[in-house]
């Protein structure tokens, strides 16, 4: 996730500059769809606050020297409710919180 870019289904972006809580919330009321951000500072902002309602994981046969995990934080409690092939290659799974 980019740590201060939100963008929804409907293609509008936007800096968040302060207050993460008060702009998400805003932002679940006034629309109509997904939400969707990428990176592990910004979903572990978004976790820590209770404002993730599903987690997407891509999972692609590729292996990296480095980078930052996906939950830089404590794991939170998960539940699979989905898994589903992208392509030949990438398998998306689909978390939700318990």
């Amino acid at each position: 996730m980019n740590v201060d870019l939100v963008q929804s289904r409907v293609d509008v972006a936007g800096l968040v500059a302060d207050d993460l809580e008060a702009a998400i919330r805003r932002l679940k009321a006034q629309l109509d769809g997904e939400i969707t951000v990428s990176g592990p500072t910004l979903a572990q902002s978004l976790t820590d606050l209770g404002l993730v309602d599903e987690y997407r994981l891509y999972v692609h046969p590729v292996v990296l020297g480095h980078g930052k995990p996906f939950f830089a934080g404590p794991r939170p409690p998960l539940r699979l409710v989905a898994s589903d092939r992208i392509g030949a290659d990438a398998i998306r799974l689909t978390y939700v919180p318990v």
